[in-house]
């Protein structure tokens, strides 16, 4: 029997502009949805303009979940559309 552990695999973004870093992390921070983590915030200034732009892309990793099978293709063959396969154990 093969345990597969999975979780949904999700991103979202947003785009903010601000006057400092500082500003631009913190628009991003309440921009971040529930059970999301910011993992890319890629910055670059306005040209004639003091701002800063960012894009900031925000991927889910909560709700871990385990699926069983008998062989790897059919564990692979359970996985959920939208979700991603982290780790495979025998049992």
């Amino acid at each position: 029997m093969l345990i597969g552990a999975t979780r949904p695999r999700e991103s979202q973004t947003a785009d903010v502009q601000g006057t400092s870093l500082e500003d631009v992390y913190a628009q991003l921070a309440s921009n971040r949805p529930d059970g999301f983590d910011l993992v890319n915030a890629p910055v670059t200034m306005v040209k004639g303009a003091p701002l800063i732009e960012a894009t900031g892309r925000f991927e889910r990793f909560d709700s871990p979940t385990e699926i069983e099978a008998e062989d790897m293709d059919a564990l692979i063959g359970k996985v959920p559309e939208g979700w991603q396969l982290l780790s495979v154990r025998h049992e």
